[in-house]
């Protein structure tokens, strides 16, 4: 973060950008993991395609996402003032009013979000549910400087929980229209404190992302997702020339968007899915639907998607008043229905959530369980 004298904890006071500055200006950048994108068939159309990869990392709405700090090795374990960054980073995404949950954990068996403070390391995180590729002894975050030394920090926790969430870095949105000095710009980040080689410079700036991973058609130079950048370093847009500076915190955009992905759900947006019922999934692209089970005999269940249509289902078991990660499927550009087989009990409650990439016809996909 740029240096400021300002509360950590007021996001309307925070200090810009969403990446640390030393004390000499220059700025240390997050580094995502490089990780290779879906391998889709050559029979799957331009336009399924398209779907499958805008909604590929995204989770279905509902879902509690459990973070853990680790303890050890004590080179990724931090203090508990640095730790407290992260939280309220985590608070700030929250308090948009959104369908996902975040809890803390005590042991990383249980967490999907596994974060380290190896220093030397840069900060980074994967994106979404590639989380879920990752072993449960690996970080899927880390914050490699001190999230203390500047208030204005709690934008790099900010920044990384919003790649957990999904969202790409916004400089390498297609639509910006940047045209970068490219050989300033390798220079520049071969120089301290980022010394990066020309391949990771290249994947985490100067890079085009796919344009179906952009969330919507215009580009925001004030997102919590978008770098800092100094002078002569873009060329185009000429305004940016002398440089770029996001304003503090999250922009209306960072929060539209989340607030549309993953809306807040009541009790009413759930259908109950009895045995032998088949139900319609009345939803377009992108949207979910909810469905409470409720079994009446204990036994082995199948539950299965029909239609020509790509669908990512997950199963969730309430425990203690808090629902629990159970199983899921993920059909998208196969040539088969997402199912899940599973032993459901007696007395215990059930949610089902099922998002919608594609489907051939609309209001032609359904889903039943026997």
């Amino acid at each position: 973060m740029v240096q400021s004298n300002t509360n950590p904890f007021n996001e309307q006071e925070q200090s810009a950008a969403s990446i640390s500055a030393d004390q000499g200006g220059n700025y240390s950048y997050c580094s995502l993991p490089e990780v290779a994108p879906r391998d889709l068939s050559e029979i799957v159309d331009r336009n399924r395609a398209n779907l499958i990869q805008f909604l590929d990392k995204k989770w279905v709405n509902g879902t509690i996402l459990h973070y853990y700090f680790f303890d050890q090795p004590t080179e990724w374990a931090t203090t508990e003032t640095e730790k407290n960054v992260v939280r309220q980073a985590f608070n700030t995404w929250k308090q948009v009013g959104m369908g996902l949950e975040f809890k803390e954990v005590n042991l990383p068996d249980e967490a999907e979000i596994r974060i380290g403070f190896l220093r030397g390391d840069g900060a980074w995180s994967y994106i979404g549910r590639d989380i879920l590729n990752i072993g449960r002894d690996e970080r899927t975050m880390n914050f490699g400087w001190d999230l203390t030394r500047f208030p204005g920090e709690i934008n790099t926790a900010i920044h990384e929980i919003g790649h957990t969430l999904g969202l790409p870095h916004e400089h390498q949105n297609p639509n910006a229209g940047i045209v970068w000095d490219e050989e300033a710009v390798y220079a520049s980040l071969a120089a301290p404190p980022n010394n990066w080689d020309r391949e990771t410079t290249y994947y985490n700036i100067i890079r085009k992302i796919n344009p179906d991973m952009v969330q919507g058609s215009n580009w925001d130079p004030n997102s919590v997702m978008h770098y800092p950048f100094g002078a002569g370093l873009i060329k185009e847009p000429p305004q940016y020339q002398n440089g770029l500076t996001p304003e503090p915190g999250l922009s209306e955009r960072d929060t539209t968007w989340v607030k549309q992905f993953y809306p807040l759900l009541e009790e009413e947006d759930y259908t109950e899915l009895k045995p032998f019922q088949s139900v319609p999934l009345t939803i377009a692209p992108g949207e979910q639907m909810n469905f409470r089970i409720e079994p009446n005999a204990t036994r082995s269940y199948m539950i299965r998607t029909f239609g020509t249509s790509d669908t990512v289902m997950v199963l969730f078991e309430e425990v203690d008043g808090e629902l629990r990660y159970l199983t899921g499927d993920d059909d998208s550009g196969e040539d088969y229905n997402a199912e899940i087989k599973v032993r459901l009990f007696r007395g215990r409650r059930y949610v089902l959530r099922i998002r919608l990439y594609y489907s051939d016809r609309a209001g032609e996909t359904a889903v039943m369980m026997w």
